[in-house]
């Protein structure tokens, strides 16, 4: 019987060099994945946090979400948007994109004072505005918002005003005035 090679240069030793570098490649991925696993799982429940739900008394519970802004979905005229609650808007207000694509055409030309100076618009009257659950039939909207993409909308007082408002540190509640 023949001794066996135990030099760098054996196949043996070759082969055991490559199971170990497979076998620490695969624990290395095995752990990268289950600590993106793990990550997913408590960025999921985070984003769950922030979704607007409705109150055992059917007011509308708002989260802050991580940028102190509160938004909710809704529709303005059947048509999907996010809108950014604005206690401080006059009116419902959307781009004038927004408006071509849910079909809000026509309304009073006006000139709004914002803090970048005067703008011009028009305001729409009697739309369909909900917010989650909470539905206004016959609400102002603003046409000519600058800023915000086409599917967000502001969250103004042509709605916010049929509901007593409630502000924490945490939340928005919305209750039916």
């Amino acid at each position: 019987m023949e001794p066996r090679r135990t030099d760098e240069h054996s196949p043996d030793v070759g082969r055991t060099v490559r199971r170990g570098a497979w076998g620490m490649l695969a624990f290395w991925l095995a752990i990268m994945a289950g600590l993106y696993l793990a990550f997913d799982q408590v960025e999921t429940r985070q984003q769950a946090r922030l979704l607007p739900q409705a109150g055992e008394s059917g007011e509308l519970v708002i989260p802050r979400g991580r940028d102190g802004h509160f938004r909710v979905p809704g529709l303005i005229n059947g048509h999907p948007v996010v809108f950014l609650v604005d206690t401080g808007a006059s009116v419902v207000t959307v781009s004038d994109s927004f408006a071509r694509e849910a079909g809000l055409e026509g309304g009073q030309a006006v000139t709004f004072q914002t803090a970048n100076g005067p703008l011009q618009g028009r305001i729409l009257r009697n739309v369909a505005v909900s917010a989650s659950h909470l539905e206004m039939p016959g609400t102002a909207v603003a046409v000519g918002l600058v800023g915000l993409d086409s599917g967000k909308a502001l969250l103004g007082q042509s709605f916010l005003s049929h509901f007593n408002i409630e502000i924490n540190q945490q939340q928005m509640v919305l209750r039916l005035r």
